[in-house]
């Protein structure tokens, strides 16, 4: 009988009892792989309860971790677990600010950072709080390894295994078991407090959408402190898969090459630039074989979930299958089934590329508030619709309030924001119902479509509405644009700021032999500007009168989390860009011809 689960925790049990495997957890030190074993990933993870135990740390105490993803982050977060310590995982790309508020706020006593870096970055801060424990995951001279704890549990075992499995009866769903701090694009980070049941019925829920198991692997490389990628991590788990950690985003290619993985969670910005990397590899072919690499590339736009093609298209697909898009799965390890996407929204012709090659894109929805997910397209049901974040999750209400925003109620809303219960107020209405703050509709009466957040929706002059989000995934189809903000709010016209895709446009000038000293030279090049501006017109094309980019600025900066343009989830700060570019924006809306376009 398979073994119930409504703790974190118990995924521990029920994994060494019906899907043990030697490659349980997985990790790479220089260029060589390693792995727990179920029975190791079970042992280790007591031994630091009773680590923590026996450095005095009690249920409801908070323990931070500031680490890229590693095997050994699931001890700690099984050991907290067990013990009713609450567990605060933390972005290691944040700032001094944000680290000193988050670890104040939420009154952390240890801290487990994931190396030398890390721990140079947060000990100052660590002794301006007088915090008693900081341990480091890496071997760092002159400071306490992770190790120590689970020797410390270990020697302790005699006394305190008992005590250990008193607690671990005590823990009740209801338990707090985690405080995650948003991110967010604006104001102080807010500490959302997530119980056992919270993350439990979530992760089992989505964990029923396919069919893969104890016979696959996969690799975990999004940051294990977004409880996105900490979801499904434990639904990896609960399945019985072999879950391989990838602590720097460049080692991901060659881990899919070397762990041939059966799914991955990602983003929409990593998924496309596998998508440019497929167009770049035709572009280096010439003659018949580029010819038949665009034919089958242009093919993937009669993808659909569940279609069925007539028997030229069928024929024409095979054919396609045996000559291209075989390479692509092969490029991608071999053995990919499925790709969950999430945090934003994809490109449908992203989706189709993956879907026509047999690698299926699980779309899906959620907030951290959420635990996290919503809705996700789902191949157990044959639930699946591209362009779309799939039916709601099993065990999950949703309504559309008149004003189009998305409401959601269920087992996964958290308990509420840490030490703000005015904020929480403001969230969750006296129904119970949380407000995502999302904007979105019901196709087919069955599948949840965002189409824009709600405080990013601007009014022009005018009194014409327009969504920027909308726009902006429009014109990040382009391979030309990158990023883009869309503007305008109380003006005449809504218009962009755009950081281009610079590797290709350097490619784009050197072919056409421009000269430029650099990024700020290349964007002020006529040829350049006229470039983007007709890609601009193409989506303008798609746009109704009033949402139609009438100006346009280009930047010289990438736009990334360490700059401060992006969040660590990839989300538009918008107030950050605003501020950083206020001298384009007021020259954009400074008294010219509206119809001209500038750099």
């Amino acid at each position: 009988m398979a073994q119930t689960v409504t703790r974190t925790f118990d995924i521990l049990e029920r994994t060494l009892n019906e899907f043990p495997r030697e490659d349980a957890l997985g990790g790479k030190k220089g260029s060589e792989w390693y792995t727990y074993s179920t029975a190791e990933y079970h042992r280790k993870s007591h031994q630091f309860a009773m680590g923590l135990m026996a450095l005095g740390l009690k249920k409801g105490d908070k323990v931070a971790t500031v680490t890229n993803n590693r095997p050994e982050w699931n001890f700690a977060d099984m050991g907290m677990a067990m013990t009713g310590v609450v567990h605060v995982p933390i972005y290691p790309t944040l700032g001094e600010e944000e680290y000193r508020y988050i670890l104040k706020h939420a009154e952390v006593k240890m801290i487990l950072v994931g190396d030398a870096k890390l721990h140079e970055k947060i000990l100052p801060l660590a002794n301006l709080l007088e915090l008693p424990f900081v341990y480091s995951f890496d071997e760092v001279e002159g400071v306490k390894n992770y190790q120590e704890v689970l020797e410390l549990g270990e020697s302790k075992s005699g006394e305190l295994a008992d005590k250990l499995e008193e607690i671990k009866a005590s823990i009740t769903p209801d338990d707090l078991a985690t405080l995650i701090y948003t991110s967010g694009t604006t104001g102080v980070p807010k500490g959302v407090m997530l119980t056992q049941e919270n993350l439990v019925s979530n992760f089992v829920s989505h964990a029923a959408m396919h069919h893969l198991g104890k016979d696959h692997r996969v690799i975990s490389f999004l940051p294990l402190c977004h409880v996105y990628e900490r979801s499904v991590n434990y639904h990896f788990q609960y399945k019985g898969m072999g879950v391989y950690y990838v602590g720097n985003l460049s080692q991901i290619v060659g881990a899919i090459r070397e762990i041939k993985p059966h799914m991955f969670n990602s983003v929409p910005r990593l998924l496309e630039k596998v998508y440019d990397g497929f167009v770049a590899k035709g572009k280096e072919l010439s003659g018949i074989k580029k010819a038949l690499y665009f034919w089958a590339l242009d093919l993937t736009q009669h993808f659909e979930y569940n279609k069925k093609y007539g028997p030229i298209l069928s024929l024409k697909i095979r054919i396609a299958d045996k000559l291209i898009y075989s390479k692509w799965r092969e490029a991608l390890g071999g053995n990919i089934v499925y790709v969950v996407s999430g945090g934003a929204a994809l490109q449908p012709r992203i989706a189709r590329v993956l879907g026509m090659a047999g690698m299926y894109n699980l779309e899906g929805y959620g907030l951290t508030e959420t635990s996290p997910v919503i809705a996700v397209n789902n191949p157990a049901k044959n639930e699946m619709k591209i362009g779309t974040v799939g039916p709601i999750l099993d065990g999950v209400e949703v309504k559309i309030a008149n004003d189009g925003e998305i409401l959601c109620k269920g087992p996964g809303v958290m308990k509420g924001y840490y030490k703000a219960p005015e904020l929480t107020d403001e969230v969750i209405d006296e129904n119970g119902w949380f407000h995502t703050g999302d904007i979105g509709i019901m196709e087919e009466g069955k599948y949840l479509k965002i189409t824009d957040r709600k405080k990013e929706i601007f009014k022009l002059s005018g009194g014409k509405y327009i969504a920027p989000q909308m726009i902006e995934n429009k014109l990040k189809a382009s391979n030309l644009i990158e990023q883009v903000m869309v503007i305008g709010a109380n003006e005449k016209f809504a218009s962009a700021l755009i950081s281009p895709n610079f590797p290709l446009l350097h490619d784009w000038a050197a072919q056409h032999k421009l000269h430029y000293e650099d990024n700020k030279a290349l964007i002020q090049l006529p040829e350049v500007v006229s470039l983007i501006q007709k890609e601009v017109s193409k989506i303008n094309k798609t746009l109704g009168s009033h949402e139609q980019i009438n100006r346009i600025r280009l930047v010289c900066e990438e736009w990334s989390p360490a700059s401060g343009e992006l969040s660590p989830t990839l989300k538009l700060r918008r107030n950050m860009v605003a501020v950083k570019y206020q001298h384009l924006i007021d020259d954009i809306y400074s008294v010219r011809k509206q119809s001209e376009v500038a750099y």
